[in-house]
């Protein structure tokens, strides 16, 4: 497998400076700062960034999860929503709440639920975030 990869750039410091953030594949790019980071400043940050690299890995998981066990998957919508908060120790991650909706041909709710929580545990980027707390809401459309 290869590795993936992507590129930083901050210029200046920390309040004043900026900064650009692009994939290997030059997919995903944007601005960033620390209005951008902190505030409700334009551009990107890095963990909007984490929040759709969570959110595409879920999805996938969850798919097929549904399919190895028979269900045909019309479609399945993750959004995450990652939590920066800044504690006694500084800032950081302090939880991600997924909101995962799926199009599942042959499954009840209360199975889609079952099976959108051992995803939450069980994706490759959950399994790399495990130390942040998540939540996981989980609904049939």
């Amino acid at each position: 497998m290869p590795a993936r990869t992507a590129t930083a750039i901050w210029n200046g410091n920390l309040q004043q400076g900026n900064g650009t953030l692009k994939t290997g594949s030059g997919a995903v790019q944007g601005a960033y700062s620390f209005p951008s980071r902190f505030e409700d400043g334009q551009g990107t940050n890095p963990e909007e960034l984490l929040g759709a690299a969570h959110a595409g890995c879920f999805s996938m998981a969850l798919a097929a999860s549904l399919s190895r066990q028979g269900f045909t998957v019309n479609n399945i919508s993750t959004t995450a929503h990652v939590h920066l908060e800044k504690g006694e120790a500084g800032f950081s991650i302090s939880r991600i709440d997924l909101v995962t909706r799926g199009s599942v041909e042959g499954i009840d709710d209360a199975k889609f639920k079952e099976a959108a929580e051992a995803t939450k545990t069980g994706c490759i980027v959950s399994r790399a975030l495990s130390a942040v707390p998540m939540t996981i809401d989980a609904a049939l459309v």
